[in-house]
């Protein structure tokens, strides 16, 4: 899968993509092509492709020594700004407050079968991939950088970081390493980003590239509700199914920084990586750092081309691969059922009727520690409120498994209250500048995870509960974003506070890794005030998600339109709420709901004993049905089948195995008198077979794929008697599966 040429080509490819580069002149690295599988390269081949012998107008030499030689109109792998390449570079490094300009050669290269899950600090892994890594030195400033590229079978994705080391006698400080570039010999694309708010995170924003830099990014201390680390650039034609796009994204879950930059001659360089408004690393001699990994997708099959690639990427080198082997339970949370108001009486109440119903698991959220009775007190304390739970939590949660239900419990481990002991105690673990003002954030501190007695002591306490209550399932928040970032265990030990984001999120990810070494077969379910934080790094850890705090069954077909265009349904969890919809007090019928929450791994998050009788045998006939098709929710494989609409009202996707299909159709508000025959188009389908539609028609496979599946007909004024679907938020899920009969 990677051929390296006269040592000068370096060829990574498999039987769907190649990506090229070669050594410039001057022995750094140019990029060449990535894109479509190009076959076996010969010399010629790549003589023909690497030729740029037209010099560009307007240019600055980079040498006296190489003739008519400049970066500025070249395609590169690691650029760095100023060295006759004006575009913003890759790498800046300063050393005694002097801007450096390192001119990093190539001098030797190392392939390696296979990468190996390490549970330390999230990155991609499996067996079936290669990597290269380049080896390059600065051998005037003494410093060494190492590019890796990774390929795996049958995908398109390449993943890459960079580590630097320095081998001087000074010290260094890094100011910006970035993950990953593409230079693209063109712009003409949209630049397609994941961006929203809390309560409506991750919708589809696309604008057009220009000359100049798009970018986005969060300064925030997570991935945030703002913005996602994901970007496309996407073909100006692009369909679901047909049209270029490239994509990035991050396996890191703190400050990022995702950018294109468009030159005058209209190429294009796409960088990813930690945001280098927000840091700066001491590097000692002899000391290195390395840079979260990053992701590049190509297809030239559209939209469900690219959920293609980057579904199956996070499924099979992301996320813990046994989370696909084991069934995600379906859950009752009682956030929205009783709030901080509930005993162990109450809660027992809500479980029985959870289990008549079929559910499996009961997660117990905010409220069960300290003396907590609303959001303004005891995070950091993390012992049992023994005025809920007079007999204890294993109490409590040995009554939930006595009725084979799956014990689950939420945490904010990252966050202190002022009336805690912990916060009393240690004021220098607390994230805040020593001057008098500082913000509040629901009347909450961020602790200081940069300094490792902190997450020692929160891994223990959290250790100590999980252990003594049997616990199954954790859903771990975080519902404060950080301000006035300062550690006081930085400036004890005398480094920058450049470096505090960045070990701050390595300290969460070292409670993960502690958590998850002690406990191997505990579910995580991540949450950031809902999706402030879903993202390739916490997808390492849990393979599920709290995509948004807004569990309207509307406002989630935007949320989960995309999200899903880098993160597979089983990362999503879909809770069927009450009415009105606590978020946006909208009213949905439960028919609405579940159709929708289906889709990804199932729970519920509403006061059971409210229901009347007719809505608990609704709930209680789809868990049956659920139960028969969940891994195919879970795990198929999904697919858009109606275009993209930024003012969309209509939705329907697919998920697919072999043989079976679940379709999901949605209108949100109904429309009058519309075509009474529409029909859209199938993927996955034999076209030699016969398929079964809802147990009652037989269509060819050739058929439902070129002609197209009908739209349930929706009420009129006039058909009564024909009409699938009424009022406003409408749903209709079509079961198609293969039946033994071929054309």
């Amino acid at each position: 899968m990677i051929d390296v040429i006269d040592n000068r080509y370096f060829y990574i490819h498999n039987v769907v993509v190649s990506y090229l580069f070669d050594l410039l002149p001057n022995q750094q690295l140019e990029h060449l092509y990535y894109g479509a599988n190009l076959g076996n390269l010969d010399r010629d081949d790549l003589s023909y492709i690497s030729l740029h012998v037209n010099k560009a107008s307007g240019t600055v030499k980079f040498s006296k020594e190489i003739k008519n030689f400049s970066l500025a109109d070249r395609m590169q792998e690691y650029p760095t700004y100023g060295t006759s390449d004006f575009r913003e570079g890759a790498v800046s490094l300063e050393k005694e407050e002097t801007y450096l300009y390192p001119d990093f050669k190539y001098d030797h290269f190392k392939i390696e079968k296979g990468k190996k899950r390490e549970i330390d600090q999230p990155a991609s892994y499996g067996n079936d991939s290669e990597t290269i890594t380049i080896y390059l030195k600065d051998v005037e400033r003494q410093l060494d950088l190492e590019l890796s590229y990774s390929i795996f079978e049958n995908l398109t994705a390449i993943v890459r970081k960079a580590k630097i080391i320095n081998h001087s006698q000074q010290e260094i400080k890094v100011k910006n390493l970035q993950s990953g570039v593409l230079d693209l010999p063109n712009a003409d694309y949209n630049f397609l980003q994941l961006s929203g708010a809390w309560v409506k995170e991750r919708h589809i924003t696309m604008r057009p590239l220009t000359q100049g830099i798009t970018k986005i990014e969060s300064l925030r201390g997570a991935s945030s509700h703002q913005e996602n680390p994901f970007i496309a650039l996407v073909d100006k034609s692009v369909t679901n199914n047909t049209g270029t796009i490239y994509a990035s994204n991050l396996i890191y879950s703190g400050n990022f920084v995702s950018q294109v930059e468009v030159d005058e001659w209209g190429q294009s360089r796409l960088m990813t990586g930690i945001n280098p408004a927000t840091f700066c690393w001491k590097l000692a001699p002899n000391q290195e750092f390395c840079t979260p990994e990053s992701v590049l997708f190509y297809t030239s099959h559209g939209f469900n081309g690219l959920m293609a690639q980057t579904h199956i990427f996070v499924k099979n080198h992301v996320i813990d691969q046994k989370w696909q082997k084991k069934e995600r339970p379906i859950v009752i949370n009682n956030w929205e059922a009783t709030y901080f108001d509930f005993d162990e009486k109450k809660l027992m109440k809500l479980a029985i009727e959870a289990k008549e119903l079929g559910i499996e698991c009961f997660v117990l959220d905010d409220g069960w520690f300290g003396k907590r009775d609303g959001d303004n007190s005891s995070l950091g304390n993390w012992t049992v409120d023994t005025r809920k739970f007079p007999q204890g939590l294993a109490h409590f949660s040995g009554q939930v498994h006595k009725l084979k239900m799956k014990f689950g419990l939420w945490f904010e481990p990252e966050m202190v209250s002022p009336d805690t002991k912990l916060y009393q105690e240690h004021p220098d673990w607390i994230v805040r500048h020593p001057y008098s003002r500082y913000s509040v954030g629901r009347r909450q501190y961020v602790l200081d995870f940069a300094n490792p007695e902190v997450v020692e002591n929160i891994y223990e306490q959290m250790a100590k509960v999980i252990k003594e209550a049997n616990v199954d399932y954790i859903k771990w928040d975080m519902n404060r974003n950080i301000t006035e970032a300062y550690s006081p265990y930085l400036h004890a030990i005398n480094h920058p506070q450049g470096e505090f984001f960045h070990r701050y999120i390595q300290g969460v990810y070292q409670l993960y890794a502690k958590l998850l070494t002690t406990f191997p077969n505990l579910l995580i379910e991540g949450c950031a005030s809902g999706g402030g934080r879903f993202d390739l790094g916490i997808l390492f850890y849990s393979p599920q998600i709290w995509p948004s705090d807004d569990s309207d069954a509307a406002e989630r077909l935007d949320i989960m339109s995309g999200t899903l265009l880098a993160y597979p349904l089983s990362t999503f969890s879909n809770h069927v709420s009450a009415v009105p919809n606590d978020q946006v007090k909208r009213v949905t019928n439960l028919k609405f709901r579940q159709e929708i929450a289906c889709f990804g791994p199932l729970g519920y998050e509403l006061d059971l004993n409210k229901l009347s009788t007719t809505e608990k045998e609704e709930i209680k006939e789809w868990i049956k049905w659920y139960k028969k098709n969940r891994n195919l929710l879970v795990n198929g494989t999904f697919d858009q089948l109606l275009k993209f609409n930024p003012s969309q009202n209509i939705y329907a996707w697919s998920v697919s195995n072999s043989n079976k299909q679940v379709i999901g159709f949605y209108r949100k508000l109904a429309r009058p008198n519309e075509s009474l025959d529409q029909y859209f188009s199938l993927k996955h389908l034999n076209s030699r077979k016969q398929y079964q539609i809802n147990g009652r028609q037989t269509i060819s496979g050739r058929v439902l794929q070129k002609y197209g599946l009908r739209e349930p007909y929706q009420f009129n004024a006039s058909n009564p008697d024909t009409a699938e679907v009424s009022g406003d938020f409408q749903s209709y899920l079509y079961q198609i599966k293969a039946i033994d009969r071929k054309i």
